[in-house]
C-alpha cells in the first residue's frame, strides 16, 4: 500500500558504450543469490561482553549469542517453521524476538535468556499484531509493547512484566491514534491521531495528564516528531511545513512552534538521526542522495567514521551498533557488489577484527557495479534511478528487466541488491526506477504520484526503459517488466498498457484490481483508509479511474508471456489479487505461468520457497529474453 507498504532527454552519459570492461563472469548459482547469509544482524549486549546475532540452523534464521572474551556461542532460538523476523537486547542477559506464523504479520513477541532457556511467549494472542514501543533500558523487568487486541483496527499500549508475561493497560486507544512516542525515560509522552486524512501532534509534559493537540496536518504535509532530546523538554523533528523538502528541526512542544533549523539538504528529503545516550546529544543527520550521506555535528563522532574508513578504503561502511561506554562497536562495510562483512572495533586500543562475511561464496570481482542515472520524463520531470550493467560483455543491445519497487511511497538507492546482481550475472541490464510517487526527492514530487497508478506513475517507467533502448544500452526486442508488490502491480500495468513494449512480465504479490485491493486491506490499515483514497483513487467517486487502471480489467490486451507469484497468506495484497488476474489471462487465452505458495504473506521469506521462484524466473527469462 502507498503509505505503509514492504522518459526522454539524457541528462549524461554513463559511459562508452560497446565495450567490454571485464572478462565474463562465471554462470553463479541461482542460489548463491537467495540463500540465507552465513550471518548477519550483529548486535552487541548493553555491557559489551556479549554478541548476539542470526545465522541458519535448520534452513530457518535463529538467533545465537556468543561471549567474547571466550568466543563461546550458543544457539538460544529453536525456529523451524519460519525465520525470526528481528531481536533486540533485553538488559544484557536477555533477548527479545518475534515471529509471526505462515506471513500473516501477526508478530508475537518472544523473550528467552542467553542459553535458550526459559522460552516465553509474552504476547499468546490470535490473530494480534505485537510491536515493541519501548525496551526500557532503565527498567529491567518491563518493556512496553502495542497490541491490537481489543480492536483489531488499532493499537493500545501494555506494560509487559518480562518476567511473569502480565499486561498492564497504560494507554487505551480511543480509536484514532496511530502511533505512540516515548521519551528517554519511557514515559508516553506523545502520540499521533487522524481522523483519516489529517493527522494531529498530541503531548503531555507527564503521564499523569492528559493529552493536548498541538499542530493539525493534512498528511500531504510532514510533521514527525523523531525523538526526544535528552532533557525529555524539546523534541527533534521531521519537517516539510512551508517547504517541499523534509528537513530536522529542533520543536518546543510547550511552546508549540519549531525552533532551530538543525539540518536541510536542498535536493532530497532529510530524515535520519543519530544520537548518542552516552553523550546525551544527537550526533549526526543521515540523508541520502544517490548513496547515505552523513552530516556529522559530533566532532568525536565524526573522528570515529574517519578512523574507520582509513580502515576500509574503497567501501561504504556503518556503524550499526555500540555498547553503552561506546567503547566497542559493531560496524559494517558494503558495496554495490558486496553484501558487506562484520567487523569488532574496539575503540581503547583502536583494534578491529572481523566478524563474519555475510556471503563469503559471492566474490566481488564477478559483480556488477550499479550506477546511479538521471533522465527526464516525457512531460519534464528529473527522475533518478540506478543500472546495472553485465560485465564482459558490450554494453549495447542487452535483455533489459526494469523492476520497479514496491510501496509505492518508498525509493530504491545504491548498494547490494541481489535480484540485480542476479539477473546481471545472465547477462541482463537492470534499471530501477524512482517514479514520480516515491518518497525521499521531496513532497511536490511525491505528490506528483497522487492517483496516477497506470498513468504517470507508469509513464516514468516506460520512459526509463524507452531512454535505455536510445542509449544503446538495450535491444527494444528483449524487454521485461519485473516487480513486488506495487512494483508487481507495476508489472501487471506494463504487460496491460503497453503491450507492444515488453517481451514477457512477471508480478510478485502484486495487485491487479484496485477495487478489491482496498477492500481488503488489514484492519490495522483501516485509519489510513481515506488516505489511501487520496492516493490511489476513491471506489465511489473514483470508480472509472479505478476501474481504467487495474490490470484485471482489461487481461485482454496481455499478449505476452506471464509468470505471477503469490503468497497465500499475504494480509496486504490477498492471493485474490493473483487468482484473479491468472484467471482472466487464461480466460482470454494467453500463456500464465503462475506460483503459490500455501506457507508465505507478502513476500518468499524462506529460503526453498525464494529458490524455487527466482529458478522459475531464470528459466522464464532465459526463455523469453534469450538471456545467458
Amino acid at each position: 500500500m502507498t503509505r505503509i507498504f514492504f522518459a526522454l532527454i539524457i541528462v549524461f552519459a554513463l559511459m562508452p558504450l560497446g565495450i567490454a570492461f571485464a572478462a565474463l563472469p562465471p554462470l553463479i548459482p541461482m542460489e548463491d543469490f537467495f540463500k540465507n547469509p552465513e550471518i548477519a544482524g550483529f548486535s552487541i549486549s548493553p555491557n559489551g561482553n556479549f554478541l548476539a546475532f542470526v545465522k541458519p540452523w535448520e534452513r530457518r534464521m535463529n538467533v545465537y549469542v556468543r561471549e567474547i572474551a571466550t568466543g563461546t556461542e550458543k544457539r538460544i532460538t529453536s525456529a523451524t517453521e519460519r525465520d525470526i523476523a528481528g531481536f533486540m537486547w533485553k538488559g544484557s542477559d536477555r533477548i527479545v524476538f518475534a515471529q509471526d506464523v505462515g506471513g500473516d504479520e501477526n508478530f508475537h513477541v518472544y523473550i528467552t535468556d542467553l542459553k535458550g532457556a526459559n522460552t516465553q511467549d509474552l504476547t499468546p494472542f490470535e490473530k494480534v499484531r505485537a510491536m515493541i514501543v519501548d525496551d526500557l533500558e532503565e527498567d529491567p523487568q518491563h518493556i512496553l509493547i502495542e497490541l491490537n487486541r481489543n480492536n483489531p483496527e488499532v493499537f493500545d499500549v501494555y506494560r509487559c512484566d518480562i518476567n511473569s508475561g502480565d499486561l498492564e493497560l497504560i494507554a487505551e486507544n480511543p480509536g484514532n491514534i496511530t502511533g505512540w512516542i516515548t521519551d528517554h525515560n519511557g514515559k508516553l509522552r506523545a502520540a499521533i491521531e487522524t481522523d483519516g486524512v489529517n493527522e494531529t501532534f498530541l503531548y503531555r509534559a507527564n503521564e499523569s495528564e492528559d493529552f493536548r493537540r498541538l499542530i493539525t496536518t493534512n498528511f500531504r504535509e510532514t510533521f514527525s516528531p523523531a525523538m526526544f532530546d535528552y532533557d525529555n523538554k524539546f523534541m527533534y523533528v521531521v519537517s516539510n511545513l512551508s517547504r517541499d523538502k523534509d528537513a530536522i528541526y529542533k520543536f518546543d512542544p510547550d511552546e508549540n512552534k519549531l525552533l532551530d533549523l538543525i539540518f536541510e539538504h536542498p535536493e532530497v528529503d532529510v530524515d535520519g538521526i543519530l544520537h548518542s545516550k552516552k553523550k546525551k546529544k544527537i550526533t549526526a543527520i543521515t540523508y541520502v542522495t544517490d548513496k547515505l550521506n552523513y552530516k556529522f555535528l559530533d566532532a568525536d563522532r565524526e573522528e570515529i567514521q574517519k578512523t574507520l574508513e582509513e580502515f576500509f578504503p574503497g567501501f561504504e561502511l556503518a556503524v550499526t551498533d555500540y555498547d553503552d561506554d561506546e567503547t566497542k562497536f559493531i560496524v559494517r562495510t558494503y558495496s554495490d557488489n558486496s553484501l558487506g562483512t562484520y567487523y569488532f572495533y574496539n575503540r581503547n586500543d583502536n583494534s578491529l577484527s572481523k566478524l563474519a562475511d555475510l556471503s563469503p561464496w559471492l566474490k566481488s570481482e564477478n559483480l556488477a557495479h550499479m550506477q546511479p542515472v538521471k533522465f527526464q520524463s516525457r512531460d519534464g520531470l528529473d527522475i533518478h534511478g540506478y543500472l546495472t550493467l553485465p560485465l564482459g560483455v558490450a554494453s549495447k543491445d542487452l535483455p533489459l528487466v526494469v523492476i520497479p519497487h514496491g510501496g509505492p511511497s518508498e525509493r530504491d538507492s545504491w548498494g547490494f541488491d541481489s535480484e540485480a546482481q542476479f539477473l546481471a550475472n545472465r547477462g541482463i541490464a537492470v534499471l530501477q526506477v524512482n517514479f514520480r510517487g516515491s518518497t525521499g526527492y521531496g513532497k511536490e514530487f511525491w505528490q506528483a504520484g497522487f492517483k496516477q497508478w497506470g498513468r504517470k506513475m507508469q509513464d516514468d517507467i516506460t520512459d526509463g526503459v524507452l531512454w535505455a533502448v536510445s542509449q544503446g544500452i538495450a535491444d527494444k526486442s528483449r524487454l521485461a517488466i519485473y516487480g513486488g508488490s506495487y512494483g508487481g502491480y507495476a508489472a501487471l500495468a506494463g504487460a496491460t498498457f503497453t503491450p507492444d513494449l515488453y517481451a514477457c512480465a512477471v508480478s510478485y504479490v502484486g495487485p491487479s484490481n484496485l477495487f478489491t485491493l482496498l477492500e481488503s486491506i488489514p484492519p490495522y490499515w483501516e485509519p489510513y483508509r481515506e488516505m489511501e483514497y487520496e492516493e490511489i483513487g476513491d471506489p465511489i467517486k473514483d470508480k472509472q479511474l479505478l476501474h481504467d487502471v487495474s490490470p484485471v480489467f482489461h487481461a485482454q490486451n496481455i499478449k505476452i508471456p506471464l509468470f505471477v507469484a503469490q503468497g497465500a497468506n499475504d494480509p496486504r495484497v490477498n492471493k485474490a489479487e493473483s487468482d484473479q488476474i491468472v484467471e482472466a489471462v487464461r480466460k482470454a487465452g494467453k500463456d500464465v505461468v503462475y506460483m503459490v505458495k500455501d506457507n508465505e504473506g507478502h513476500g518468499f521469506q524462506n529460503e526453498e520457497n525464494r529458490f524455487d521462484f527466482y529458478r522459475e524466473m531464470e528459466s522464464f527469462f532465459k526463455k523469453h529474453l534469450n538471456s545467458r
